[in-house]
């Protein structure tokens, strides 16, 4: 029995080779999508190949090690690697229809029979034992098992361009958060200089209130306008903490487990070479969620072919060999010993109209996919063209501000200076210290704008994050 079994399963599986619905062919982005970037030519960015590890080119110690611990602990990434894992789970099950399914029974039994069932000379309380092995084999004709194979392949590979989708945004936003507190902290010392500055004005007026060379409306004014700035400082202390406690959260830690020198941390990380960006061909392979809506088109295409199978019979190959003893005697001899062996043939005809409904639904939600997959595309290279746009303004926009600082600093100077003297009235130096308070918060700003430019535009890039 076994050698026929095992002639029929080598005779079916040669009958495999052809597979129903649709062969998968990746689908191509326009050719422009190729080419290099419109916003490449700035001088602040590099045709060379964008890299992976990109917050090091900050060359900051703590950063990396904050880069680290996300990519270790972040809630986010654990979800994301747990569906990975649920994925590549069901291409396992996916892949084991290949193989003979076994189901190996037993069943013993004690029981008493009546005396009109029982044979002469036997006793009518005995144990009774059935024992059964069943094989079974689809033979897969029409490609339906090959194709749900092909299936959660895909399924599989797009989880895991997920999940390196979201390790791209948790470095990015570890970054991100790290630049936001640091940034705050530079906000708040600019912020504490203009008080200082504003307090030093206040005496100088007091001191010429004292000796009725000022007005008192020009102590009034000078007092107003210092704590105007004063009260700016406990909203960028709340932005500081909130960026440290995103932080926390970040890197898998309570805020209470944050480590001090990240709570101390006042430098903003700033890059001191042209970021490389590489061109449209090596964003579109770089970038997960292309690579993802991709893998996830090859999967449906795939349930096309299984929807389609079923049009056509399926076959299965099933074989089965039992024994039944009284008492346990003889539960291995050739007397209680039965088996079987034959195929089971399942079709649903003539009326395939469900089946038919069913590939309609295939059909549409393949075109779901590759249209998803064309917007993912342009989606890509519109974020990235956007980011280098705004990276390059942003650029632009600090380097008038600060050289509106260093005019505004200066005109400050002279201004405090001729008020010592006597030369000015009070407007003049006032409105000269409101210009100077006002540039070097608009500078500060313009400094976290050009931090969080580029960590957009790394993102955008698709980023990198293994560790080597």
């Amino acid at each position: 029995m076994t050698r026929h079994f095992i002639t029929l399963l080598l005779g079916a599986s040669a009958l495999t080779a052809c597979a129903a619905g649709p062969d998968y062919r990746p689908p191509a982005p326009p050719a422009s999508a190729a080419a290099p970037f419109i916003g490449a030519a700035d001088p602040a960015v590099a045709q060379s190949p964008a890299q992976d590890h990109w917050w090091r080119l900050y060359d900051d110690p703590l950063l990396d090690t904050l880069v680290r611990d996300a990519l270790a602990a972040n809630t986010d990434i654990r979800v994301a690697v747990a569906r990975l894992e649920r994925a590549r789970a069901q291409l396992r099950g996916a892949r084991s229809n290949r193989l003979p399914s076994t189901t190996l029974s037993g069943s013993p039994t004690y029981g008493r029979v009546s005396q009109a069932q029982t044979l002469p000379g036997m006793d009518r309380e005995n144990w009774t034992i059935d024992m059964g092995l069943d094989v079974a084999y689809e033979v897969d004709l029409f490609g339906r098992v090959k194709r749900s194979i092909e299936a959660a392949r895909g399924d599989a590979a797009a989880a895991a361009a997920d999940a390196d989708a979201v390790r791209v945004a948790v470095v990015a936003d570890t970054v991100r958060a790290y630049v936001d507190a640091t940034a705050s902290a530079e906000r708040i010392a600019v912020a504490r200089q203009t008080v200082d500055l504003l307090d030093r004005s206040l005496r100088i007026t007091q001191a010429r209130f004292d000796v009725g060379r000022s007005d008192r409306l020009d102590v009034v004014r000078v007092t107003s306008l210092r704590d105007q700035q004063a009260a700016l400082i406990p909203s960028l202390e709340a932005d500081r903490n909130a960026a440290l406690f995103r932080l926390a959260t970040l890197t898998g830690r309570t805020p209470q487990d944050l480590p001090d020198a990240v709570r101390t941390a006042r430098q903003t990380p700033d890059l001191t070479q042209p970021i490389p960006v590489g061109d449209g061909r090596a964003l579109l392979a770089r970038r997960p969620d292309v690579r993802a809506a991709e893998r996830r088109l090859a999967a449906d295409t795939a349930r096309i072919g299984v929807a389609t199978a079923d049009l056509y019979p399926r076959i299965t190959l099933g074989g089965s060999v039992g024994t039944t003893a009284i008492g346990g005697g003889d539960l291995f001899g050739g007397g209680p010993l039965n088996w079987l062996l034959g195929p089971l043939i399942s079709w649903a005809f003539p009326n395939q109209e469900a089946n038919r409904a069913r590939i309609a639904a295939a059909r549409a939600d393949g075109d779901v996919a590759l249209a998803s997959f064309d917007g993912t595309v342009l989606r890509a290279l519109e974020e990235t063209e956007t980011a280098l746009s705004n990276y390059a303004q942003a650029l632009s926009r600090r380097a008038a501000l600060q050289t509106a600082r260093d005019e505004a600093a200066r005109a400050a100077r002279i201004s405090t200076a001729r008020q010592r003297e006597g030369r000015i009235d009070f407007l003049t130096v006032l409105d000269a210290l409101r210009t100077q308070a006002a540039a070097d918060a608009d500078l500060a700003s313009a400094n976290r704008n050009v931090a969080f430019a580029q960590v957009d535009l790394f993102r955008a890039l698709g980023g990198g994050w293994r560790e080597g």
